[in-house]
């Protein structure tokens, strides 16, 4: 795949242009000084990248499936990463903290790093979470063939052998507070080693045991009856903290800041025994006294609200949920959902969400099968290479995120043929009376199967919810007519490179270039396209960037942001340009910069283009 590192490196702009490079468990995140280069086309057409997903500020990242770890480490083996200086072996939170240093990423950051948190928080166990849950189905396959009893209750004898094959899913399952409070708190520029440290003090068998001492007692707090015993007089909240994950989030949520205060005020050469110690000091009773237990009631109140409307109907819940998951996935609004799932079996001995999400699940892996059908009877070498590597980790990984980014979120047309997937095999499982429960967290897949009851239930809407999606894509198509015949054009080689052919996505953002010396031209009438209102407003950035005489090039480069490339950026004035409406103002690079402009931009580049074209630059 050296080839291919050398390949991506080059499509998106060169070594030069990459500010930072990170992964996640499918996808390389790029932050690049100037995403406007980036050759979309060229990215999708290289050998193992399943897609690519241009997103705001300046980053981009591509689609790469299981082999991203590798891809990444090739990547950063380049000669000309390894000489550029940094940047290319950074950590995702140095990543990520860098690209927000450079500017606002929209108009609610504060969500987007709320569920970057939550992300970052879960993806590197990822992978331990997948194997346990494949540990979770051959005892359930077992169970389910009579071998043994009753698997997944404590209570249950199982022969010694078994006892062990039972202990190697619970090894993750039951310590993954401490799984995510180490991630969690790395997160958040905290010692993740401190934040572990915290938590496994309420996870100490002994901590645990103190619900059977003779000075425990019984309150009843919010509703449910707890145990408690009295520490130096103040009443200390007994749990079984195994499998939770609110807590630990709420913890390194408080740890961080505190991490950072600590490291300003306490001297540098001291930090080292002090920060840790002081953190550990305020964040253990804290966290047993305080913030423990208001996770752990935060977590049952979400799980109250979702078992109430269960209970209220779960043909109601068994369609919503469906239909729910294909717009909380891509906002990251499923991690909340996961952790409500380790809960439910932590607390009621078994999940009832995981079958309606199922549903979800197997109708973007249908969709998925439908594209791949097109792709190899159009002899789309590049897509059907993208839907095969999707739809494996689909089927045998339960991983959705190949197929969302790398081809649903790139086509409109899907999306709407999916919910219908969606809603079909919803309206099956809630005919049949909803209530598909497994006793155990895994990730809906064809080897994951077994792991639910009411097995013939489950198999029937999974197995509509695939087959409708499959169907409509393949019958309606997920291309655009034109999309389509630009396809099959490019399958039979006869695209040639002047050919100015349209994006191949829907989303992709067409850019109207003005240049020095006429490199560009303006609309033959623009005054026609845009309003006097946006003409107005153009004048005035264009005088804020120094004039029309120090403004080299204009492009809209996404529906909301203009990159403009100026000879002096000393002549540029922020706050002027601030002043005249712009909502945000980002120098990318000497002589670039990024006007942030709400909305319609290509309308605000014809306009500044009608006026530089009006007024030439450089004589």
């Amino acid at each position: 795949m050296s080839n291919s590192a050398q390949q991506i490196v080059d499509a998106v702009g060169g070594a030069g242009n990459i500010a930072s490079l990170s992964h996640c468990a499918t996808r390389l995140r790029f932050q690049l000084n100037d995403a406007s280069v980036v050759d979309a086309k060229t990215v999708d057409s290289i050998d193992g990248v399943m897609g690519s997903v241009p997103q705001a500020g300046e980053r981009y990242q591509v689609i790469i499936g299981g082999a991203v770890q590798s891809v990444y480490n090739q990547i950063n083996d380049l000669p000309e990463m390894a000489s550029r200086g940094g940047g290319g072996g950074q950590s995702a939170d140095d990543v990520k903290a860098a690209a927000r240093a450079q500017g606002p990423r929209g108009k609610f950051a504060w969500l987007d790093n709320f569920f970057e948190f939550l992300s970052d928080s879960f993806r590197p166990i990822l992978g331990a979470l997948l194997g346990a849950s494949l540990f979770i189905t051959f005892m359930a396959l077992m169970g389910t063939l009579g071998v043994i009893g009753n698997w997944a209750d404590p209570r249950t004898d199982l022969p010694p052998s078994w006892q062990f094959i039972n202990f190697m899913w619970q090894s993750v399952f039951i310590f993954l507070p401490l799984m995510v409070a180490y991630n969690a708190a790395k997160k958040v520029g905290a010692d993740p080693w401190v934040g572990f440290a915290v938590m496994a003090l309420v996870m100490l068998p002994g901590f645990s045991a103190m619900v059977d001492s003779p000075a425990a007692y019984q309150a009843n707090i919010a509703g449910s009856d707890v145990t408690l015993v009295d520490i130096f007089g103040i009443p200390l909240t007994i749990f079984n903290y195994g499998s939770q994950v609110f807590p630990p989030l709420l913890m390194a949520g408080v740890l961080g800041p505190l991490y950072k205060l600590l490291k300003h005020l306490i001297p540098e050469n001291v930090q080292l025994i002090f920060v840790p110690f002081l953190s550990m000091l305020i964040m253990l009773p804290l966290t047993a006294f305080l913030l423990g237990p208001i996770g752990v009631f935060a977590g049952a109140g979400v799980a109250n609200i979702l078992q109430t409307v269960n209970e209220f109907s779960p043909f109601i819940f068994a369609i919503i949920i469906p239909l729910a998951y294909p717009f909380m996935v891509p906002l990251g609004l499923h991690w909340p959902i996961n952790a409500i799932m380790l809960l439910n079996i932590q607390t009621l001995g078994f999940d009832y969400i995981q079958g309606p999400m199922g549903v979800w699940n197997f109708a973007c892996f249908g969709a998925t099968a439908g594209v791949l059908f097109l792709a190899m009877r159009d002899k789309e070498m590049q897509m059907r290479q993208t839907a095969t590597g999707a739809l494996a980790a689909g089927l045998l990984g339960g991983i959705s995120e190949p197929s969302l980014y790398g081809i649903h979120l790139r086509f409109k047309r899907i999306y709407p043929l999916l919910l219908v997937g969606c809603l079909v095999g919803g309206l099956i499982m809630g005919i049949g009376g909803g209530q598909v429960h497994t006793n155990a967290f895994v990730f809906t897949s064809l080897l994951t199967i077994p792991a639910f009851d009411r097995l013939g239930l489950y198999t029937l809407s999974i197995g509509a919810a695939f087959v409708v999606a499959m169907l409509l894509v393949i019958f309606f198509d997920y291309r655009t007519p034109e999309q389509r015949a630009e396809a099959k054009a490019a399958a039979a080689g006869q695209v040639e490179g002047g050919d100015p052919a349209k994006p191949q996505d829907d989303t992709a953002a067409a850019a109207t270039s003005v240049a020095a010396g006429g490199a560009g031209a303006a609309p033959a009438d623009p005054k026609a396209a845009v309003s006097d209102a946006e003409q107005a407003k153009a004048s005035q950035w264009l005088a804020a960037l120094g004039g029309p005489e120090n403004v080299s090039q204009v492009d809209a480069v996404a529906e909301t942001r203009l990159r403009v490339e100026v000879k002096d950026s000393a002549k540029v004035d922020e706050a002027a340009l601030k002043s005249a409406g712009l909502p945000g103002v980002v120098q990318v690079s000497p002589g670039l910069w990024h006007l942030v402009v709400g909305s319609d931009a290509s309308q605000y580049a014809t306009a500044m283009a009608a006026k530089l074209g009006a007024q030439p630059v450089g004589g």
